[in-house]
């Protein structure tokens, strides 16, 4: 994979080796655009610009998200990322049919990272690692070439992440690579940073950020700007900050924060810390952790098998 672009920051995803710019394209706002030409747009502009982390899921905007990063990674581009998509099916059948379907959508042969989605309920973990269940068709895809490396998802609870990587050691297995809400308001309520971020350092898994805007809320609280909340999640110990780019504009956003990021001083963390002290009391600006209204696989409990 190339070195990228000497005005992007890279970093290494935990013990993978792999390098990956700081800033990773969120799959979820492909799709959204009206044209798909302007989804493809996106998608090269961001390669170009020297980001090579792709964020995808088998589930996003009903196919559309990975049909159009497909479309883009034509010509080459596929051979500039690292390529990462996420499918929701539990039981091993499930997993193993739309792990097909994504490879199909993305118009590849392999896919870098493979993540298990939205393990946002305490049993999802034993469902995944059962006789039977989904981890048995990830491994078998990676033994065959489709998968390089395994990761899990999830936005709801630091619990059920320390239950899922628990339940992963219990059966001699450690993940490469594991993502979750990591942001300005995270480190007030419920915090991933503070219950699950030491136990990925720990174990040198890789860690992906996500959230870092909270879907925009956070900037509507008044308490920060949206370069402030990607610099506070830069500053982390993280390989990737995966952010949703639904325009050029956004993209171009994300890529600004980059060029002017240094990372923070502990005064000037601690400053953020305490401007939206109050903002994030009860996790009112982070409602994929306080309501369903984020949960697609609860939505649509059959994507699960």
């Amino acid at each position: 994979m190339p070195m990228g672009k000497p005005e992007m920051h890279y970093r290494i995803l935990g013990s993978t080796g792999q390098q990956v710019s700081i800033v990773g394209l969120g799959g979820a706002h492909i799709g959204w655009q009206d044209n798909e030409n302007d989804s493809i747009r996106i998608v090269r502009t961001a390669i170009d610009s020297g980001i090579n982390f792709m964020d995808n899921s088998w589930d996003y905007n009903n196919g559309q998200s990975e049909i159009r990063m497909g479309k883009a990674l034509r010509d080459g581009y596929r051979g500039k990322v690292f390529l990462m998509t996420k499918i929701d099916g539990r039981d091993k059948k499930t997993a193993s049919v739309q792990l097909d379907e994504s490879l199909g959508r993305l118009q590849t042969d392999h896919i870098d990272l493979l993540q298990f989605h939205e393990i946002i309920r305490m049993s999802d973990p034993a469902r995944v690692f059962a006789p039977g269940g989904a981890m048995e068709a990830v491994l078998e895809a990676r033994k065959a070439g489709k998968v390089r490396y395994i990761g899990f998802t999830g936005h709801k609870s630091p619990d059920i992440h320390s239950n899922m990587l628990r339940t992963a050691f219990d059966n001699g297995f450690a993940f490469d690579a594991v993502q979750m809400p990591l942001n300005i308001m995270d480190a007030h309520y419920d915090s991933f940073e503070k219950r699950v971020l030491p136990m990925l350092l720990e174990h040198k898994i890789g860690v992906l950020g996500m959230k870092p805007l909270g879907e925009g809320l956070f900037v509507k609280s008044s308490t920060v700007t949206a370069t402030e909340c990607l610099h506070y999640a830069m500053s982390l110990p993280i390989s990737v900050v995966i952010t949703g780019c639904d325009s050029l504009a956004t993209l171009q956003q994300a890529l600004e924060a980059v060029r002017s990021f240094t990372p923070m001083s502990e005064k000037e963390r601690s400053a953020l810390l305490a401007k939206t002290a109050e903002a994030a009391h009860g996790g009112q600006y982070e409602l994929y952790k306080t309501d369903t209204i984020f949960d697609s696989t609860s939505q649509n409990p059959h994507w699960l098998g």
